[in-house]
């Protein structure tokens, strides 16, 4: 037998059902991380978490995957992209550590996400979009220019003779 102490349970209201929040842009920031095996063990994903800093929802959670390590490239590319986008709203832009990214306020967009029955059984918030708290969005830096190709003797295939 498990021994708790004295509990009382008329002193404490129970714990209600807390669905997800609604869809809607939030200020919030980045409480936790880690990094997480994937259910297939073919890779590794960051998880984030996300606390609402403001409004009638302060305090509420929501999550986000970052799949960082997938055999899955086009995931890799997504998962950048939000990590860059991260990066840019925090003013943090390199980084060894999802860390460094802890307690820097900015504004996410959350979207609704009903249960389909297969992949989730429960209703969820996925993060889509991140702001500065100014409200102005993450800014890509310019493409560096491409290098001069090296001077060369050869000729490019197109000016190439078949005849040799």
């Amino acid at each position: 037998m498990a021994l708790i102490g004295s509990f009382n349970a008329t002193q404490v209201a129970p714990q209600q059902d807390i669905g997800p929040i609604p869809a809607g842009e939030y200020a919030a920031q980045i409480i936790d991380s880690d990094v997480k095996p994937t259910q297939r063990g073919d890779g590794n994903y960051a998880e984030l978490t996300y606390e609402v800093i403001d409004g009638e929802f302060k305090g509420r959670k929501v999550w986000l995957r970052l799949n960082l390590d997938n055999p899955n490239q086009k995931a890799v590319e997504i998962a950048q992209r939000q990590l860059s986008a991260i990066c840019h709203v925090t003013g943090v832009m390199q980084i060894n550590d999802t860390q460094q990214l802890h307690y820097k306020p900015h504004v996410i967009r959350v979207e609704y996400v009903k249960a389909d029955g297969v992949n989730s059984q429960k209703d969820s918030n996925a993060v889509k979009a991140w702001k500065k708290l100014d409200g102005s969005k993450p800014v890509a830096a310019p493409a560096p220019a491409a290098a001069a190709p090296a001077a060369s003797n050869v000729a490019p295939p197109w000016a190439r003779s078949t005849a040799a």
